[in-house]
C-alpha cells in the first residue's frame, strides 16, 4: 500500500515529527501605496487580526503593511520559502532582509529570537501577488538553547530539477544526486542521518514523477497535495487536497490529472522527544516553557533595536540580508 494515512489540509497544515506545522499563504495583493501597503480601502478588514482572505488577500497582524510584526520565538526553527512577492525580517539581534521570489530563509531561533515578518507591496502600478510556505521545525533537546541563526538560501543557489513536465525545488536534502545548500549548523537537518527533505513538486497535467526511497525505514515521509484536481500516488487516487503519509521505504510514482498540479514533500527521521508548545514557544517540558515566558519577560530576547514593531525597508532596496555580525549578502 502506497499512502498509509490521510489528513486533511487545515489552517495551518498538520505535521509530523520532526515537524511542527506548515502554513501556506496565498495572498493576491493589489498595488502597494506610499508606506507599502496595499492601495485599497481597509474597512470592514478587523485590523491587528485580518484572517479573512476578504477581496483574495489578508492584513494578518499588520495595520498598515501586511504581515506579523514583532513577536518571540524559541526552541524551534522556522523555513520560510516564498514562491511569490516579498518578506522584509528584521529581529532582535540587529539583522535585517529583503527577500523573496524564489528565495529561502531558515531561521534558527533557539535560545530565542524576536522578529518581524512584513509582507511589502513594491509595486505601485501593478498587483503584488504572495505565495509562500513557512514550516516549524523542532529542535532536539540538546539544541533548543542554540544560538539564533538565519542563513539565506537565494532562488539562484537552490538546485531544480527538471524532467517530462515535472519542475522539483530541493530546499533540503539530496535528489538525483542534486544537494539543497547547508541548513544552519544546529538544525536537525545538517545531521545527515535525520534524513530532512524539502521539495516542491510542480508537475503539469498527466506527468509522472518517481520518488526513491528514503534512507530509512523510520523515516516518515508525507505528501502534501495542495494544487490540482487530482493526484495518483502509487495505487491511491487522490481526489481532495490533503497530506499524504507514504511508505518511505519504497520508490513512489506520483502522476498529475488532468490539469496542473503541485505537491510539498516534507520528510524526516522523528526527533522522538516530548513536544510543550505554547503560542511561539516550543520545549520539552511545561516547566521550560515557562522559563521561556519568564525570560521573554526579562530580556525581550535581546530588546527591540528598531523604531516601531512592523518594519519596512526602503522601497528601492533590492534583496538582501544583513546579519547579526554586519555581514551584508546581497542576492545574485
Amino acid at each position: 500500500m502506497s499512502v498509509l494515512e490521510t489528513v486533511p489540509l487545515g489552517m495551518p497544515w498538520t505535521t509530523a515529527d520532526p515537524f511542527l506545522f506548515c502554513v501556506y499563504h496565498d495572498d493576491k495583493y493589489p498595488r502597494g501605496n506610499a508606506k507599502l501597503g496595499p492601495a485599497s480601502s481597509l474597512a470592514g478588514r478587523k485590523l491587528g487580526m485580518d484572517f479573512e482572505g476578504k477581496d483574495g488577500w489578508r492584513m494578518y497582524h499588520g495595520e498598515i503593511v501586511p504581515g506579523f510584526p514583532q513577536h518571540p520565538h524559541r526552541g524551534f526553527e522556522t523555513i520560510t520559502i516564498v514562491r511569490r512577492g516579498l518578506v522584509d525580517h528584521s529581529d532582535s539581534l540587529g539583522a535585517a532582509a529583503r527577500y523573496g521570489r524564489g528565495d529561502v530563509q531558515w531561521l534558527t531561533a533557539g535560545g530565542g529570537i524576536s522578529h518581524s515578518e512584513m509582507f511589502p507591496l513594491v509595486e505601485d502600478q501593478k498587483e503584488n501577488p504572495l505565495e509562500l510556505f513557512q514550516i516549524w521545525l523542532n529542535l532536539p533537546a540538546k539544541d533548543k538553547l542554540a544560538e539564533p541563526h538565519f542563513t539565506m538560501f537565494w532562488d539562484s543557489d537552490i538546485p531544480r530539477i527538471s524532467t517530462g513536465g515535472v519542475d522539483v525545488t530541493i530546499v533540503a536534502g539530496e535528489l538525483e544526486g542534486r544537494k539543497a545548500p547547508a541548513p544552519p549548523p544546529k538544525s536537525w537537518a545538517s545531521d545527515a542521518e535525520s534524513d530532512v527533505a524539502i521539495f516542491t513538486i510542480r508537475m503539469s497535467a498527466g506527468s509522472k514523477f518517481t520518488l526513491p526511497p528514503a534512507k530509512g525505514e523510520d523515516t516518515v515521509r508525507v505528501l502534501y497535495f495542495f494544487a490540482g484536481k487530482s493526484l495518483r500516488v502509487g495505487d491511491h487516487l487522490a481526489k481532495e487536497h490533503a497530506g499524504l503519509v507514504v511508505d518511505p521505504t519504497k520508490p513512489i510514482t506520483l502522476e498529475a490529472g488532468e490539469d496542473d498540479t503541485e505537491v510539498l514533500m516534507l520528510q524526516g527521521r522523528p526527533i522522538g522527544e516530548p513536544v510543550v508548545a505554547h503560542g511561539p514557544f516550543v520545549m520539552n517540558t511545561r516547566a521550560e516553557v515557562e522559563q521561556a515566558f519568564a525570560d521573554y519577560r526579562k530580556t525581550r530576547f535581546g530588546g527591540w533595536p528598531w523604531p516601531k514593531d512592523d518594519p519596512v525597508h526602503p522601497r528601492e532596496d533590492g534583496r538582501f540580508a544583513r546579519h547579526a555580525d554586519g555581514r551584508i549578502e546581497r542576492a545574485p
